[in-house]
């Protein structure tokens, strides 16, 4: 072969090359993701990144996901940017439309448990059982759900400790779980999503917030939230999601389905979990160096916590029916047994 015949056959094999590349990468399906928190928090850098990278890793290119470089709308929105395809993929926080997902209220109960990987595994594991026909979840695409270990008391200047010190307490809060909590104990509840607490503290409209122990160093809250009060297993609790857009959903190929839900459902659901069962700890490691003064609930005030989860437990299976649901307390129930398996098998020892 001629060095002329040679040349062009090579040139033609990376035209040819080139040709495919492109072809491959106009067909791609290139998604947004819309985020509400800084690109320097955890769930940015150690959840949701690297599920952008998984979907790509495992549809080899064929479907990617960029997290857009501000957030669309506020965090309460974000649910229905990705119904409404505003954004093709969303992640957000249920308990912000607590009209909508009465149906997950009780995993927001007082109580609810404290390792966070257990709880999403058991939620997922819920929601496959019980709500998937739910008409609230209509429209998009469940990728995961999450929740974060257990929330708990943080005030500015004081301890709390008995129901007594609770009375006339401004807290900000974020549902009609942790509303009705603050309300029943005496305290005054300030609603507002966690993005917020700051610049309230700030201008003293709040005495305090609910938090986890890691949202108040991740929302930089640790010069004005100083005296935190633990509940053995949490005060609160709340529910996340990730959803996709349905429509767009169902325009991916079946390939690119199945190679996305092997990373999604239970498995990413456990990855949010075990992100803030790492980073709790963290953070009470770094807030007592700190010098904050850390403190349990008085046996009074987890008495007092008791009785109120026995009248929300009421008042949610009547709720819940009414927002079609079939058997609430079933669901509870198997909420709470999964959770307590998953938890004991997580804090068993591993066999050498």
């Amino acid at each position: 072969m001629s060095f002329c015949s040679t040349t062009m056959l090579k040139s033609a094999v990376a035209a040819s090359a080139l040709i495919a590349a492109s072809a491959q990468l106009a067909s791609a399906e290139m998604l947004t993701m819309s985020s509400w928190v800084p690109p320097t928090h955890f769930v940015h850098t150690d959840f949701l990144v690297p599920f952008t990278e998984k979907v790509a890793e495992v549809t080899e290119g064929r479907v990617t996901v960029t997290i857009l470089p501000a957030p669309l709308a506020s965090p309460p929105q974000h649910w229905e940017l990705a119904r409404n395809g505003v954004a093709d993929i969303t992640w957000g926080n249920f308990t912000y439309e607590p009209e909508r997902f009465v149906s997950l209220w009780f995993a927001e109960f007082p109580n609810a448990g404290t390792n966070a990987e257990a709880q999403s595994r058991a939620l997922w594991q819920t929601y496959e059982a019980y709500l998937t026909d739910n008409a609230a979840f209509d429209g998009v695409k469940m990728l995961g759900v999450g929740m974060f270990g257990g929330g708990q008391l943080h005030h500015g200047t004081k301890a709390v400790t008995t129901p007594e010190d609770m009375a006339n307490t401004k807290f900000r809060m974020g549902g009609p779980i942790q509303e009705k909590l603050l309300t029943s104990l005496g305290a005054v509840p300030v609603a507002a999503p966690a993005t917020k607490a700051y610049e309230m503290l700030e201008s003293g409209v709040i005495d305090g917030s609910l938090h986890t122990m890691e949202s108040v160093v991740n929302f930089r809250l640790e010069d004005s939230l100083k005296r935190h009060t633990i509940f053995p297993n949490g005060f609160y609790d709340a529910t996340f999601f990730v959803v996709m857009n349905g429509a767009k959903w169902d325009g991916l190929s079946a390939e690119d389905k199945a190679a996305i839900e092997s990373i999604s459902g239970e498995t990413l659901s456990a990855a949010w979990g075990r992100n803030f069962d790492a980073q709790n700890p963290a953070a009470v490691e770094k807030l007592s160096a700190a010098g904050h003064e850390i403190v349990e609930a008085s046996p009074e005030l987890i008495a007092a916590v008791d009785v109120i989860y026995g009248e929300m437990v009421g008042e949610w299976v009547d709720a819940a029916k009414a927002a079609g649901v079939e058997d609430p307390q079933a669901m509870l129930d198997f909420y709470g047994e999964t959770y307590q398996a998953l938890a004991a098998q997580a804090a068993a020892p591993v066999s050498q």
